[in-house]
């Protein structure tokens, strides 16, 4: 489940499924959606997004991906965050894997734990993310970073997310809440007014057309399919790159 409350006047969202360690399938996604527009309806000044137990999030239920379904709520929950008019914290308490980067990099700030570790490691199942988490990746971690994490395979610990500029600071839950209860301080309108100046950073699509059609055939391959096949067979997938 996707719990969420409000302290004084910040919102706190945990994604609340352990036995899955986190992993979000369509259900979850929307949930995480709505839970974030009914906390901006309350009017919370600042938010933070954490997981419950020892992952932040294990990145997408990959029992039910594979189908436009879960990428229509995959990126209705990650513009539903990174459009709130407020700051919005993630505190990685563990690993953010895949979907868990996603969620974590359309936070505006993130608060890393020891235990963190981001990762997008669509390489290795045949999957992809679209041009714009890549693009936001690169502008907030650096070109490097971005190549590591995606070409590269790698996983980026707190230590290393905090030196590549990926994680603004070390730290707990607690860090984070308290640096978002110091920021529902602050003036509203000017925050409102730098984070959309941010966000067009992104918008509008700089990238071409194509890009998207590519992101689009990335999903309809035959590769998506073996990779599938390998999960359940639980074994290496042979790509073969279409």
């Amino acid at each position: 489940m996707i719990l969420a409350e409000v302290r004084d006047r910040v919102g706190v969202v945990t994604i609340d499924r352990h036995e899955r360690r986190n992993a979000l399938d369509q259900a979850h996604l929307d949930s995480l959606r709505e839970n974030v527009d009914d906390l901006l309806s309350e009017g919370v000044r600042s938010m933070v997004i954490t997981g419950a137990g020892s992952s932040f999030c294990s990145g997408a239920d990959l029992g039910g991906v594979y189908g436009p379904g879960f990428r229509d709520s995959l990126y209705s929950a990650l513009d539903a965050i990174s459009s709130a008019p407020i700051p919005v914290i993630a505190a990685v308490n563990g690993p953010a894997i895949g979907a868990g980067t996603q969620v974590a990099i359309a936070c505006d700030l993130r608060v890393a734990a020891p235990a963190a570790r981001l990762a997008v490691p669509t390489a290795r199942n045949g999957l992809a993310v679209d041009p714009w988490t890549i693009r936001r990746l690169a502008l907030l971690a650096g070109g490097g970073a971005a190549r590591a994490i995606l070409l590269g395979c790698e996983q980026l610990d707190d230590q290393r997310a905090f030196d590549r500029g990926l994680v603004d600071r070390l730290g707990s839950f607690q860090d984070a809440f308290a640096w978002a209860e110091d920021l529902a301080t602050a003036a509203p309108l000017t925050l409102a007014y730098s984070k959309r100046v941010l966000e067009s950073m992104f918008e509008p699509r700089p990238w071409a057309e194509d890009l998207d059609d590519d992101f689009a055939a990335v999903w309809e391959s035959e590769d998506v399919e073996e990779g599938v096949r390998a999960r359940m067979e639980k074994r290496k997938p042979d790509f073969k790159g279409r």
